[in-house]
């Protein structure tokens, strides 16, 4: 097996041959109560399962399908609730940023910043991220070659910042339609640093429903071990109490009561194949 750097978000090391990590959380932030309810959850199923976490959830999401989809807080209640998971439990905190405005004052409470798939190729966006010494994951854009990430590598690089993560979240297959091509885990591991499976994402149909996305959750388990089989180093599963009145991305996010079964199958696979 390929061994990667070791990447270390608090007490949560990811890569290296480290134990996968698990990065889980509603798709955006609904409320405070909402979010640190999904939070606490996730801590002890996380916990019971033996699985380091990573909180993730949007303080924005800014590249809705619709004019009239929601979008989240904002910016600044966004980010007050999320420092309030990482403050009031523990947990490493994610979210994604979409313009270089944003990153200043993101930094100041996230872990790790998120680069979105559709903008993993702005480098100005990338390099302003990369220069807050925070770590920094790069969503693989659906329009690009695994090996393509090797130039979004060296942008992250050329800062001096060398914590970087990379996420798969499946390709374009036709019109509002992804496939998962596992061979890009391996060839984007051969970069040296720690590579995420996007369970959620990668079952999507982008805008599949007309004014929103659509999205076949039933599959997020079957590819979630599959990506646990090839040796990935991080799993990303949105979550959710009640997906289907979520009001972002719900085809596409796992029933939080169903996590820790799919956990203790991903541990495993881990251990079988290590």
């Amino acid at each position: 097996m390929i061994m990667t750097k070791v990447i270390t978000i608090g007490d949560v090391k990811i890569g290296g041959g480290n134990s996968v990590v698990l990065i889980a959380g509603p798709c955006v932030i609904e409320s405070e109560e909402s979010t640190l309810r999904h939070a606490r959850q996730l801590k002890k199923i996380a916990g019971e399962a033996g699985i380091s976490l990573i909180f993730k959830s949007s303080y924005d999401k800014a590249n809705r399908s619709s004019v009239n989809s929601y979008r989240g807080p904002g910016l600044k209640k966004g980010l007050e609730v999320l420092k309030k998971v990482k403050d009031t439990l523990g947990i490493p905190v994610l979210s994604d940023v979409h313009c270089r405005s944003e990153i200043k004052d993101a930094a100041r409470v996230l872990d790790i910043i998120q680069i979105p798939a559709f903008l993993s190729r702005q480098t100005d966006l990338i390099v302003e991220a990369a220069g807050t010494k925070r770590a920094v994951n790069i969503k693989k854009g659906q329009f690009l070659a695994p090996w393509d990430m090797e130039n979004i590598i060296k942008k992250i690089e050329k800062t001096g910042n060398k914590k970087i993560l990379l996420t798969e979240r499946g390709v374009s297959f036709g019109y509002n339609n992804l496939v998962s091509d596992f061979r890009s885990i391996l060839i984007m591991r051969k970069f040296g640093y720690p590579v995420v499976y996007d369970a959620s994402h990668s079952v999507q149909f982008p805008g599949g429903l007309g004014n929103k996305s659509g999205g076949e959750r039933e599959f997020i388990p079957h590819l979630a071990l599959a990506a646990s089989a090839v040796g990935v180093d991080g799993i990303f599963i949105e979550v959710h109490k009640k997906p289907t009145g979520a009001p972002c991305d719900g085809p596409n996010m796992l029933f939080i009561k169903d996590l820790k079964k799919l956990l203790i199958k991903v541990k495993r696979v881990e251990k079988a194949v290590k």
